[in-house]
C-alpha cells in the first residue's frame, strides 16, 4: 500500500510518501481501504512533534477517513466487508489501508460521499458534543464563535445555527467574516479591528453571549470571557493561537459562569455510544440536506505537503481533504 510517513519531526515538506507491505487485521480489528482522509490543524502540530501525542516514528498524519472495510479480523460482529464506513483513529489515515476497531467506526449511509464523510468527525464530531453534552445549547441563545473561518470555527456556526442559536461570528478579516455569513453567522465581530469584549457586549444589547465557543486560545480568551452573559458557558477547545490563556478566576465567580473543557477525543473512547450517536445526528442532518459540509479543497496525496502548507498559512476555508 501507498502511505504517507513522518520519519523526523519537521514542516509538511518533510513529508514522504513510500510503499509499505499491506497491514492484515488481528481479532477484533477491521482493513479498510480508505477512499479519502482528511487534514486538520493538529496535523501541522504533530508532524513537528508539537501536539499533546507525539506517536512512534514513522507514522502517517491524518485522524479522520472514509472507506470500504477489506477484511475483517475474528471476533467482528458489526461489520462486513463491503460496508461503507468512517472513522477516527487520532493519527495514520494518511494511507490507501488502515486498520480500525469496531469502537472507532460508524457505518456511512449511501448518498453521502466519501469526501463528505471523511472530513465530519473531527470537526463537527468535537462541535456537536460541545454544544450538546457540554454546553446543554438551547435554541435562542447567542454564541460567539471565535476563529469562524476555519475548520472547528465553520463546523461551530453550522451547527449552533442548526441548533436555534444567534451566532456572531468573530474572525480576523472581512474576507472570513464573509464566509462565515454565508454560512448562517447571524452577526460578525473583526477582532482585528474591533475590542472583542466590547463589541460583543453590543452586538447584545449589554448581556453578554450565552456560550463562547474558543478554539483559539491567546489574547481573546480573557475578552470573550468577560464578554460571557449571568450563567453563560466558556468553551475551551483548543489554542490554535499558540498560547495557552490563564483566566482569572473571579470573573467566573462574578459572572457565575462556567469554563467547560471540550476534550472530544476522549470523549470518544469514554462514551463511545454517545459518540455514535452524535455521528448519527451529522449524518441524518447531511442526508436531509440541512448540513452540507464546505470543503475547501480535495488534492491526491502527492500533494499532501502542499495541503498542510496550506492548513499552517490559515488559507483554509473549511475542510481539506485528501484522497489516495
Amino acid at each position: 500500500m501507498k502511505a504517507c510517513l513522518c520519519k523526523s519531526f519537521g514542516s509538511p515538506e518533510t513529508l514522504v510518501i513510500e510503499t509499505l507491505p499491506d497491514p492484515v487485521p488481528e481479532e477484533g480489528q477491521l482493513l479498510i481501504r480508505v477512499k479519502a482522509f482528511a487534514l486538520n490543524f493538529f496535523d501541522t502540530l504533530i508532524i513537528q512533534g508539537k501536539y499533546q501525542f507525539k506517536p512512534e516514528m514513522p507514522f502517517s498524519p491524518s485522524a479522520e477517513f472514509a472507506g470500504v472495510v477489506e477484511a475483517i479480523g475474528e471476533g467482528v460482529d458489526e461489520y462486513a466487508v463491503g460496508d461503507r464506513v468512517m472513522g477516527y483513529i487520532r493519527w495514520g489515515a494518511a494511507r490507501e489501508l488502515v486498520l480500525a476497531s469496531e469502537d472507532e467506526l460508524v457505518k456511512l449511509p449511501d448518498g453521502i460521499s466519501f469526501e463528505e464523510a471523511a472530513g465530519l468527525t473531527v470537526t463537527y464530531g468535537t462541535t456537536l458534543h460541545a454544544f450538546r453534552d457540554r454546553a446543554d445549547l438551547a435554541a435562542g441563545e447567542r454564541v460567539a464563535v471565535l476563529g469562524a473561518s476555519g475548520g472547528v470555527g465553520q463546523a461551530a456556526v453550522e451547527i449552533a445555527t442548526l441548533m436555534g442559536a444567534d451566532v456572531i461570528a468573530c474572525a480576523s478579516s472581512e474576507e472570513k467574516l464573509a464566509f462565515a455569513r454565508e454560512i448562517g453567522a447571524w452577526k460578525t465581530l473583526d477582532y482585528s479591528a474591533q475590542p472583542l469584549k466590547e463589541t460583543l457586549k453590543a452586538l447584545t444589547n449589554g448581556e453578554g453571549v450565552d456560550v463562547v465557543y474558543d478554539p483559539v486560545g491567546g489574547d481573546l480568551s480573557e475578552q470573550a470571557l468577560r464578554a460571557t452573559a449571568w450563567e453563560g458557558r466558556y468553551l475551551v477547545v483548543g489554542f490554535a493561537a499558540g498560547e495557552i490563556p490563564k483566566m482569572p478566576l473571579n470573573l467566573v465567580m462574578l459572572k457565575g459562569c462556567d469554563v467547560l473543557g471540550v476534550f472530544w477525543g476522549e470523549a470518544v473512547v469514554r462514551d463511545p455510544d454517545g459518540h455514535r450517536e452524535n455521528m448519527a445526528h451529522l449524518l441524518n442532518w447531511v442526508a436531509e440536506g440541512k448540513l452540507k459540509p464546505h470543503i475547501h479543497a480535495v488534492y491526491p496525496m502527492e500533494q499532501i505537503s502542499d495541503a498542510l502548507g496550506e492548513i499552517a498559512d490559515r488559507k483554509v476555508r473549511g475542510k481539506v481533504i485528501v484522497t489516495p
